[in-house]
């Protein structure tokens, strides 16, 4: 048997050996429910939840979905803020995340979508007179494209996408896609992250230091996750040619996480009739943390002014067309990028 034979029969046992560990939905209830702390889905998983309510009755409902490795405290000061302004603002831990079960085991696409429609439903049900808003963070904001581009969105009157991780594999550099899917299905086990690749995500050093202190938030992460992650980036990507909804799409200018490539493919995608309910804004000291960064009360400030009228100017002034291509900040977005970013920034 020569060698290359030999490499042939080792990785095709390799695969047919292991596969990629994901969570399995749980045994189906009558429906889902909500209480003070938890939000229950349908299949009976129970997720925490915290809630940042204004002072007098709210105008408005905000659903938060957090990014990767993060849980739902990520929304804990700019949800603070918007409830000075009258908006109630729900986040609850994803599955995999912070401290709903399995922490660290992915969960999949249509799970995590599913989740967003159920907590969706019910902030509806609980709050029938309110405008309801989905914002997501980066992977949240990959789930909200999904459960809003599906045969069944969420009842909400529109979607704030604050830096949309979309970072799947037609924009990966050289093997780098191949080498995933080839670990995650013969060493998912593996273990990724915390190490320093030159890649900052904010340039709010305090809080990033907190981030790394709090025990809720995920250091390391499994290959198989990582490889759920980018399967999840693969379908808000093929979600956009029905991504209709109102919305207001996020990035800002030092983003180092996200190269602009996936960003242009994304916006020449969203569906043509779609224009007049979707904005875009690019903010010239932003990073991907910008719901956190240290000039976030800028972008906090625009979302508020957003679900209060949709069509009115923002406050900041750096909206852009839409079609506009963020390859145009070529010497802004990629400025300090050392390294190819790597799916589990995200």
């Amino acid at each position: 048997m020569n060698a290359r034979r030999t490499i042939g029969v080792l990785v095709a046992f390799a695969l047919s050996a292991c596969a990629p560990l994901m969570q399995q939905p749980g045994s189906m209830m009558d429906a889902a429910r909500l209480d003070e702390e938890r939000f229950v889905t349908s299949d009976g998983i129970a997720l925490k939840v915290a809630a940042w309510r204004p002072d007098g009755p709210p105008r408005a409902v905000l659903l938060a979905l957090h990014g990767f490795n993060d849980y739902r405290n990520a929304f804990a000061e700019p949800a603070s803020e918007w409830a000075k302004r009258g908006i109630l603002t729900y986040a609850y831990d994803q599955r995999g995340h912070g401290e709903a079960p399995d922490p660290g085991i992915w969960a999949g696409t249509e799970l995590l979508v599913r989740d967003a429609g159920e907590m969706a439903r019910l902030l509806r049900g609980r709050h029938p007179d309110l405008p309801l808003y989905l914002l997501g963070e980066s992977m949240g904001a990959a789930v909200a494209i999904v459960a809003m581009a599906g045969d069944q969105p969420p009842p909400v009157d529109g979607a704030v996408l604050s830096a949309p991780a979309l970072w799947g594999r037609a924009f990966m550099p050289g093997m780098q896609a191949g080498t995933l899917d080839f670990l995650a299905h013969a060493m998912p086990w593996f273990p990724v992250g915390g190490h320093n690749t030159g890649r900052v995500p904010s340039d709010n050093m305090p809080m990033l230091r907190r981030l790394g202190q709090d025990r809720h938030v995920q250091k390391y992460n499994r290959i198989d996750t990582v490889y759920g992650l980018v399967n999840l980036m693969d379908d808000a990507q093929a979600a956009a040619p029905r991504f209709a909804a109102r919305a207001l799409i996020l990035y800002g200018s030092n983003e180092q996480l996200i190269p602009h490539g996936p960003v242009d493919s994304f916006l020449k995608k969203l569906p043509p009739e779609a224009a007049p309910r979707q904005r875009l804004v690019v903010y010239p000291q932003g990073f991907h943390m910008l719901l956190r960064d240290l000039n976030a009360d800028i972008v906090r400030q625009d979302i508020a002014a957003w679900i209060s009228d949709p069509s009115a100017p923002l406050p900041s002034g750096a909206e852009r067309p839409l079609r506009q291509q963020m390859s145009d900040d070529r010497g802004q977005m990629s400025e300090g990028r050392t390294h190819e970013p790597e799916p589990s920034d995200f």
